[in-house]
């Protein structure tokens, strides 16, 4: 499953590169370190490995309609 913004991407990238001991995992915080923790080198790398172009900043939650 490819990432669907581009800040997810990057959460993916910084997750990957604790994984692979490149980074001290102290530095990985929110999604990142959330990532980390739930899934394998393989998913991290489908996710960082997502061509940027037409991948919007962040994915918009929408409202709730009642």
């Amino acid at each position: 499953m490819p990432a669907k913004s581009k800040v997810q991407q990057m959460a993916a990238g910084a997750a990957l590169s604790a994984k692979r001991g490149e980074i001290p995992v102290s530095e990985l915080d929110g999604a990142a370190l959330s990532m980390y923790k739930s899934m394998t080198i393989a998913e991290l790398e489908e996710y960082a490995g997502t061509k940027r172009k037409g991948l919007r900043f962040r994915k918009h939650k929408r409202k709730k309609r009642l």
